[in-house]
């Protein structure tokens, strides 16, 4: 069930490349347990705010970030440790960059690094977040295989197992439909439900229909700025406080 608690609290957010604006004026909350929807066309903002989110901006060479982005109450810019913030926040990128390890090594290697070594555990963890992300039963005869050689939906279905390893609370998707056939689109999408009990989701699509199928809220960007954020059901059926919205959703731009 959705929680009312906010996960994630951004205030004033504004990034910049280079000086040039690409996000200013985002205001919005994500709750615990939801999965949250960003929709919008292409350079409306998405991925920089997802970048801002787990600090990606540290290596973003002229990426500024202002404003406040609160994880459970604490700013992530407060944060010490960036590699400990992106364990709680993964993300999954649109194209899935396998790590060169087998299959086994690549969903291992983030456990290994925080000091897991035993092999029995290592074993239950790999199960685990190979058969959540929907991959266990297509790979058990090959965890010793390059994940490259994997097809492109199952390469990204591997990287959410690898994302999955960290136990993060909120997992990240930047359109991860590019690169996968729609039949895998939609093992993913079912994956994400099931997760949806466990963790906060971030999802960025290209597909309005995705995010109408899979979203509790979702919030549509255009231009570099959150036009509006609400329940997903109420978008579509029109119920919008800008008509920028309900032209993109019906797909007369975009």
């Amino acid at each position: 069930m959705v929680g009312t608690v906010p996960k994630l609290q951004v205030r004033g957010l504004a990034i910049s490349y280079g000086g040039k604006p690409a996000l200013s004026g985002v205001n919005l909350e994500i709750r615990e347990n939801e999965i949250f929807g960003i929709i919008g066309p292409a350079n409306a903002g998405k991925t920089s705010f997802l970048k801002s989110i787990n600090r990606m901006d540290d290596f973003t060479v002229g990426m500024k970030v202002e404003g406040s982005i609160l994880f459970e109450g604490k700013d992530v810019r407060d944060w010490r440790n960036v590699y400990a913030l992106r364990q709680r926040i993964g993300v999954v990128f649109p194209l899935p960059v396998g790590l060169p390890l087998g299959i086994y090594d690549n969903v291992a290697l983030a456990p290994r690094l925080s000091g897991i070594r035993r092999r029995s555990q290592l074993d239950d963890i790999v199960e685990r977040c190979l058969t959540r992300a929907a991959l266990w039963d297509e790979v058990k005869d090959r965890l010793n295989s390059l994940g490259s050689l994997l097809s492109g939906g199952q390469q990204q279905r591997l990287t959410i197992a690898r994302a999955l390893s960290q136990s993060p609370e909120i997992l990240m998707l930047d359109e991860f439909s590019i690169a996968v056939d729609p039949v895998t689109t939609m093992r993913i999408e079912d994956v994400l439900r099931e997760l949806r009990q466990e963790l906060t989701i971030i999802l960025v699509t290209n597909l309005v229909q995705q995010a109408r199928r899979l979203a509790d809220r979702t919030a549509f960007f255009l231009d570099g700025s959150c036009v509006e954020v609400g329940d997903t059901e109420d978008l579509f059926m029109g119920k919008v406080q800008s008509s920028s919205t309900t032209d993109y959703i019906t797909g007369r731009f975009g």
